[in-house]
């Protein structure tokens, strides 16, 4: 399938702490982008990908928001897109039966099959990523926004592929928090970009042992693995100033 490449914005606004905020569309895939103040055709800022679980942007707009408004406080762009199926976007017909299936498994207090994961995760991953690519070729082309690139967050097998595939991200900070396809252990062995990735112990959607062998799994030389007592919601604020530390030293 043929994306579009152009970014057309729609609105426009500039937050309380001067950080300026434009929706866009790319075709039918609605984003947000964030610049701080300081970003300016004559010295083009770094960019922060902003990934977020398929619950859809305006629902998760107050966290992708805060992550923003940190970026652009460490002088960095920040961009996310809302993913297949979710928020807006039409209804995705393959995802809905083993989303079902895995909403009644985690319900009934049963393990989630690697067949429903399978079914969930990789179609959303194949759809997903060839999007954030020529999102990413959008925004790349605005004069305010320049290289090194960053991934942060969101479905932690999307953060895998494009660690694989996307030469122009140069490192990622992935959240061991959403169920991950046997298949993406292969692949994480081919990811060798920088990583820093964050695991909530207690994490009530998250089979712990699972995101142990995936960090284990990747081939990249520098990998820290960030741990802390909690579930899924529980991330204390440290945890985001040792990313922000983290994209810092990295994409500047």
């Amino acid at each position: 399938m043929d994306l579009p490449s152009a970014l057309h914005l729609t609105s426009e606004r500039h937050l309380d702490d001067g950080v300026r905020e434009r929706e866009f569309t790319l075709g039918e895939i609605p984003g947000i982008l964030w610049t701080p103040a300081s970003a300016a055709a004559s010295a083009p800022v770094p960019l922060i990908l902003l990934g977020h679980p398929p619950l859809g942007v305006r629902k998760m707009y107050p966290r992708l928001v805060a992550r923003a408004r940190r970026a652009a406080a460490d002088g960095f762009a920040a961009a996310t897109i809302e993913l297949p199926g979710s928020g807006d976007r039409p209804r995705w017909a393959a995802v809905e039966q083993p989303r079902a299936d895995m909403r009644r498994a985690v319900q009934a207090g049963e393990p989630v099959s690697d067949e429903i994961i399978d079914a969930l995760v990789l179609p959303l991953v194949d759809k997903a990523v060839p999007e954030w690519r020529t999102a990413l070729d959008a925004l790349l082309s605005l004069p305010e926004i320049g290289g090194p690139v960053g991934f942060s967050g969101g479905v932690i097998s999307i953060g895998v592929r494009l660690a694989v595939v996307e030469p122009r991200i140069a490192a990622a900070g992935l959240f061991a928090g959403s169920f991950v396809p046997r298949a993406m252990f292969e692949e994480a062995r081919q990811v060798t970009i920088p990583l820093h990735v964050l695991l909530q112990w207690d994490d009530e959607g998250n089979h712990r042992q699972a995101s142990l062998d995936l960090f284990d799994a990747f081939g990249s030389k520098e990998k820290s693995l960030h741990a802390n007592m909690g579930g899924h919601a529980g991330v204390p604020q440290f945890a985001g100033d040792a990313a922000a530390q983290f994209f810092t030293r990295h994409l500047k």
